[in-house]
């Protein structure tokens, strides 16, 4: 079987506005893997047809994504390419070809997965499932070499996918229905304990619903004290429906006579040691625990950049503590990228790094 997916681009720049890999994952998730993957201009008529007609032949799904102004634009051609109406508002199909016309954005992956990938199993006559593994800052080596030792054990028989986003990293193992239940979790299993140090989960769960789960279930209020990360961690975490539970407070301690006046933090320290340090983590945390109204505090200072701070300390040093009423631990982290992936990136580690104290 094979399948392909064009993807109309909504301006003259050659890759401009051309966002399909969510669509693209989408369909990975189901077990269809594209095999080609065209970005054709949004006023290349000639162009589309071109491709129609050629991928109508040589494959036994042809998907198409735009943003949503097109999207009438390429269901009428579709419609006078293959002389069929559409099934509902995206589908429609020939004997030989499936085709679906599908919007750049979450809803599109949404069809994919509830509507598109069912239809494919219906005619390829095979399902496919999937299990996912949830790991933040897992080292590319130690993933690549997970995925090689999972490959090695399958021999062949299961489908690998590895993303990442500001540290946040998902692994997808994806087999079909004649796939022994044994192997797949011999699979799981093995993957699973080459990550562990990594884990957070072994289902498709976000970082920051896993920690609501686990400070519900110990019945933990939570603080967070933040300055680099500008409310980013407390931002996650509300976010959740129920966060009222167990979210007591969020300070944006940035200035550093605020984290003197909110967090008790001691001036010699942040004299001695700078703001960015491991010592005013350790303080700013310890601030919280002391003031008596949560039983785990999160801390975080750093340069999230372009510039430092004006002291010797690089664009990308980042400390993140995290308290408990018996112990605080302050972690160093040097991350690279701009602004915003210094920023995210940490705010993830530090959700993490919550998770790991408490699970």
């Amino acid at each position: 079987m094979k399948y392909s997916l064009i993807a109309l681009r909504n301006t003259r720049h050659a890759l401009g506005s051309v966002r399909y890999d969510k669509i693209a994952d989408a369909f990975l998730s189901g077990g269809v893997f594209l095999d080609e993957v065209l970005v054709l201009p949004y006023d290349g008529a000639s162009e589309l047809a071109a491709a129609l007609t050629r991928l109508s032949y040589e494959c036994d799904g042809v998907f198409l994504t735009c943003d949503g102004v097109l999207l009438s634009y390429l269901k009428d051609a579709v419609s006078v390419f293959c002389e069929g109406r559409f099934s509902g508002d995206f589908i429609t199909e020939t004997e030989k070809c499936l085709f679906a016309v599908l919007p750049a954005s979450d809803a599109g992956a949404d069809l994919v997965c509830g509507e598109v990938i069912p239809l494919i199993d219906k005619r390829r006559r095979k399902r496919y499932d999937r299990m996912v593994i949830r790991t933040v800052a897992a080292p590319s080596e130690l993933l690549r070499t997970t995925v090689a030792s999972a490959e090695n054990i399958s021999g062949g028989k299961l489908s690998y996918n590895l993303s990442e986003k500001f540290g946040d990293g998902r692994l997808e193992i994806i087999y079909d229905s004649e796939t022994p239940k044994m192997l797949a979790d011999e699979v799981l299993r093995v993957a699973a304990t080459q990550l562990n140090d990594f884990m957070y989960a072994m289902e498709d769960i976000p970082l920051a619903r896993r920690l609501y789960d686990v400070l519900k279930l110990r019945r933990l209020r939570l603080a967070t004290a933040e300055s680099f990360t500008g409310g980013g961690v407390g931002r996650a975490l509300v976010e959740i429906s129920g966060a009222s539970a167990f979210f007591y407070e969020g300070l944006n301690t940035y200035d550093n006579q605020s984290k003197i006046d909110r967090l008790g933090v001691s001036p010699y320290t942040i004299k001695s040691h700078g703001a960015v340090s491991d010592e005013v983590a350790y303080e700013m945390a310890a601030g919280l625990i002391a003031q008596g109204n949560c039983d785990v505090a999160v801390a975080t200072t750093g340069i999230a950049g372009p510039k430092s701070d004006g002291s010797d300390k690089p664009v990308g040093l980042c400390f993140i503590a995290v308290g408990t009423k018996e112990k605080v631990r302050v972690y160093r982290y040097q991350l690279e990228g701009d602004r915003e992936k210094i920023t995210e990136t940490a705010i993830n580690l530090a959700l993490f790094l919550t998770y790991k104290e408490i699970k």
